[in-house]
């Protein structure tokens, strides 16, 4: 990868959430997440981020405290909104998926907001974090206006648009029309069993590389389906490969390390990496991440060893 120490600059669409987080030990906390998770990891490397997300003014002072030290953050396109925000409750079973319900939500995002702030990026990214962060008219407007490469991570978007009731997972036959054009793409298995249309089971390794020829035809050069503890796979329309993930500690919090994963191959990806090299320092940031618990720590943990270890590459 090319030696290049200068940092570079990421639009960051998504939703800011209040996360309400349980496990089935009887653990329980709360704190902000979302797509702050990304801007974090990524402002923790050292890089720029232009963030475009509405929030709701319940959360504007807790915001505004954590991420006051990171640097590299951007907030023309943080719009405060009246109401209580993003809040939502994720209940973590010994077994299976995780549980959640979306108690609150804001006004999705405009493409107009959006398309100003994106001069001179080098790379864009959407996250779902919600369901109800951009309509998908508007995401296309600002696709159609993008000049660089773009990530996205499908993620609430495989869940039913429910407020106020446990969400189940559902089938997206319309991920191709969110997905058109874009360069990265990151889901879990369970949401790729949603865009394949059977959200009762997970895809088996030959439906794996179907759906990612699929991908490769709507533009896709590679294809992140994220395996939790067990690592990630990475398709290319040349390779597949699974990269392992690491035993860095002690887990604590496995909130946001797709997020934390995400930030750390995007930040190789702009600097020349292949997917492969660029996901193996992704998914070791990660599993780093898993060590700690909530934004702030994770922007801690990044600045103190994620952007060392970058500087290696």
């Amino acid at each position: 990868m090319p030696n290049d120490r200068n940092p570079k600059r990421y639009g960051l669409i998504g939703t800011i959430t209040l996360d309400h987080i349980s496990y089935q030990s009887g653990r329980a906390f709360v704190g902000l997440g979302g797509v702050l998770y990304q801007a974090a990891a990524l402002c923790g490397l050292g890089e720029r981020v232009s963030l475009f997300s509405r929030c709701g003014r319940y959360l504007q002072d807790e915001v505004e405290r954590a991420v006051a030290d990171w640097a590299g953050l951007r907030r023309e396109g943080l719009v405060y909104v009246a109401g209580p925000g993003n809040q939502v409750r994720l209940h973590y079973p010994d077994r299976g998926e995780r549980r959640e319900v979306l108690e609150s939500v804001v006004t999705p995002l405009d493409a107009k907001d959006i398309l100003s702030g994106l001069d001179r990026i080098d790379m864009l990214m959407l996250v779902i974090n919600s369901g109800f962060d951009i309509e998908l008219a508007e995401w296309r407007a600002v696709m159609a206006g993008v000049r660089s490469p773009v990530w996205l991570d499908v993620h609430s978007l495989a869940l039913f648009p429910s407020i106020g009731v446990h969400r189940d997972y559902r089938p997206l036959p319309e991920w191709t029309r969110w997905a058109e054009g874009v360069t990265y793409l990151q889901a879990n298995l369970q949401e790729v069993a949603c865009m394949m249309g059977h959200p009762e089971r997970f895809p088996d390794d030959r439906e794996l590389k179907t759906f990612a020829r699929l991908s490769f035809r709507l533009g896709i050069s590679a294809v992140f389906v994220t395996l939790g503890k067990l690592g990630v796979r990475v398709l290319t329309p040349s390779k597949f490969r699974k990269i392992r993930s690491r035993d860095l500690g002690a887990p604590l919090d496995s909130t946001g390390c797709g997020d934390i994963f995400c930030a750390g191959t995007m930040a190789c990806l702009v600097r020349g990496a292949d997917p492969f090299k660029a996901a193996a320092f992704g998914v070791s940031l990660a599993s780093r991440g898993v060590t700690v618990s909530g934004v702030t720590e994770t922007y801690r943990l990044t600045a103190d060893i994620g952007a060392a270890e970058l500087r290696k590459m």
